[in-house]
């Protein structure tokens, strides 16, 4: 029999052991591919945390089977990847377990907080439009992001108010904003991986923009956009419970601050450089957040 150490505890086994062990690998894939979204979940509660790291692992892994093939590994190979993972994780919601650790995580959270294939058809969805366009209108882009991006808002809504009463009025209430959040971050991200997306994928996400003629005018029309959306979701922010409230709070804040250094980088230079959020920046958007948190007390 395996036996699970977690820290000083005593050793887990049998199921509670893989359960820890699908949450550890989980919280590994975010240390890995993460900054800004690491740096805000560190602020969540047990067991929000948790839930959090495990719905943006799935997310994460969905992502890297579209974006980072193997050698060889041509469209129809990535979508055959894609399409066995989608039908593992309905598999393993139906029956509560799977042996890719971590889909097992996702699950589990997935069940304690009520995802279920509302939100995980459209994220498939848009994960396949990554295989199969390399330019969107309006229409393709409006469903690309809420399968992308507002469905992994909603999916984090709900891990913040699984545990809360009246669960299933306050999601209804805070909804909107929070997929408006998702699609701020997935949108800031799309500017800031301008050059990425277009020369290494072949990919150009808003509509109508000429990535060769992008001017600052344009830029500035497309934060706007961004701007309104952080708006939005500022007023869904300040209904979450406090302990998750914080967390998002900063991440909240860290892309509004990414939008402000977009917004003084020259249109030219975005295809060059990928606009970040200095260590020391970040610390003291940190702090600020926090302080706010505790005087709103």
């Amino acid at each position: 029999m395996s036996l699970l150490m977690r820290g000083g505890a005593a050793p887990l086994a049998g199921a509670a052991a893989y359960d820890a062990l699908a949450a550890e690998s989980a919280a590994l894939v975010l240390r890995r591919y993460s900054t800004s979204f690491g740096l805000a979940s560190r602020l969540l509660p047990e067991p929000v945390r948790g839930r959090i790291q495990a719905f943006y692992a799935l997310v994460r892994v969905a992502d890297e089977i579209v974006d980072a093939p193997r050698a060889g590994a041509g469209t129809d190979a990535r979508r055959a990847v894609l399409d066995a993972l989608e039908d593992e994780v309905t598999a393993a919601l139906r029956r509560g377990h799977s042996a890719n650790l971590v889909v097992h995580a996702f699950v589990l959270a997935a069940r304690e907080c009520g995802v279920g294939a509302d939100l995980l058809t459209p994220f498939f969805t848009s994960m396949r439009m990554d295989l199969e366009r390399t330019e969107h209108d309006e229409e393709s882009f409006a469903a690309y992001v809420h399968g992308s991006a507002e469905v992994v808002g909603l999916m984090c809504l709900r891990a913040f108010l699984a545990d809360e009463p009246g669960t299933e009025e306050r999601y209804t209430e805070l909804a909107p904003g929070a997929a408006r959040l998702g699609a701020a971050f997935q949108k800031v991200n799309f500017l800031r991986d301008l050059g990425d997306d277009h020369d290494l994928l072949g990919r150009s996400y808003f509509p109508g923009v000429d990535l060769a003629r992008l001017d600052d005018a344009t830029r500035d029309r497309l934060l706007a956009d961004v701007t309104e959306d952080l708006r939005v979701a500022a007023l869904a922010v300040a209904g979450l419970p406090p302990g998750s409230r914080r967390a998002v709070r900063v991440a909240h804040t860290l892309y509004g601050d990414l939008v402000r250094r977009i917004g003084e980088t020259p249109a030219a230079e975005l295809r060059r450089r990928r606009v970040r959020v200095p260590g020391p920046a970040k610390a003291r958007i940190v702090a600020r957040c926090l302080a706010a948190e505790r005087a709103a007390r």
